[in-house]
């Protein structure tokens, strides 16, 4: 099953069915029973119910924090080496790759993330950003993984590049964080052979393409969430993009303009343009 935010209310669709729910997103998120609760609300579907998330689709939020956790994959601990190591970072990432402890920092609060078709943003202090494609945990209140998104950790690799110490400003800032287009609610943990694609396109044609899959995370997923809420709460739950195992070459960086499209296998396609202020 997947939900919607729109314009128009809330939206569950199963199979071919689409359904509006009467329903507050906070209080969805925050029931530890969301699959079963939802599992009895498909009818007849509605075409209504279809236009709105064809056309009117928000990003699928409503009051909850997003965090990021970093270097869980191979792929991400060596390209953080590279874009660190002068300035003697490196050595940083890869102790954290083996240490028990993982990275997870704060990324966005729901008013600055964006949704599927609006914009995410390049600062305009930095030269070198690249988007990193993740799969992203929707978690109730009490920790429980109810379902699961796509997540576009938008990232400066000159500013983090130039001192580790500067990740938040790296990493946080307006329209830094894409999610949606919805939620895949599933009441078991997603396949390990999930596939994760990235393809970025500038003027029309590709300029960079890469996949990878959620096999590839170093860490458990269920453990990524219990750092997480070992010292904090969460009262209408939390999103939590679990790392990147897909980045471009260091010659490569985004430019205004550029398409970005990331496809995760059961959970739909998440399209956003690049824009810098």
């Amino acid at each position: 099953m997947h939900l919607y935010k729109t314009t128009q209310g809330i939206v569950l669709r199963r199979a071919n069915a689409f359904q509006f729910l009467d329903s507050d997103w906070d209080q969805l998120i925050s029931n530890d029973g969301l699959c079963r609760f939802l599992s009895g609300q498909i009818t007849n579907g509605c075409d209504r119910a279809k236009q709105a998330v064809e056309n009117h689709l928000m990003a699928p939020i409503g009051s909850q924090e997003i965090w990021a956790c970093g270097v869980t994959y191979y792929n991400s601990q060596m390209a953080r080496r590279e874009e660190s190591e002068a300035a003697g970072g490196g050595d940083f990432y890869s102790r954290v790759y083996h240490a028990e402890r993982p990275e997870i920092f704060f990324k966005s609060t729901a008013n600055r993330a964006a949704g599927h078709g609006q914009n995410v943003r390049i600062r305009s202090d930095s030269t070198w950003d690249v988007p990193e494609p993740e799969l992203t945990l929707v978690v109730s209140p009490t920790g429980k993984i109810l379902g699961y998104t796509i997540g576009n950790d938008m990232s400066s690799r000159s500013i983090e590049g130039e001192n580790p110490l500067y990740l938040p400003q790296a990493k946080t800032y307006e329209q830094s964080a894409g999610i949606g287009p919805g939620i895949f609610v599933i009441d078991e943990p997603i396949s390990p052979n999930t596939e994760i694609r990235l393809e970025i396109f500038r003027n029309e044609s590709p300029v960079f393409v890469g996949k990878t899959h959620i096999a590839s995370i170093t860490r458990k997923l269920d453990d990524l969430v219990s750092w997480l809420y070992r010292e904090l709460q969460f009262p209408v739950g939390a999103y939590v993009m679990t790392g990147t195992g897909i980045v471009p070459t260091s010659e490569f960086t985004l430019q205004p303009g550029d398409r970005i499209e990331i496809e995760i296998d059961g959970i739909g396609k998440l399209t956003q343009s690049v824009v810098r202020r």
